[in-house]
């Protein structure tokens, strides 16, 4: 028994026909217009309670990230 060639490919996944659907429409808009949708605004807690912060050395910012951010933001050292 040969064993299975590296070119063959495996069949393509049918895409359902109400995603394509919403892809081909998608791709009809404006770039404007799927740009204003494509991102959604989520609160960051602690990050957008201030308009800014400044820090003195990414030492110090790190420190800070440690201190007052919650772990699920990823902000953390690993």
């Amino acid at each position: 028994m040969t064993p299975p060639r590296a070119e063959t490919q495996a069949a393509p996944l049918a895409i359902p026909a109400e995603w394509l659907a919403e892809f081909e429409a998608a791709a009809r808009r404006p770039l404007k217009q799927r740009f204003k949708y494509a991102f959604i605004k989520t609160h960051k807690p602690v990050l957008d309670d201030a308009a800014y912060r400044s820090f003195d050395s990414m030492a110090e910012y790190r420190r800070w990230c440690e201190e007052n951010l919650p772990d699920w933001l990823g902000y953390g050292r690993v």
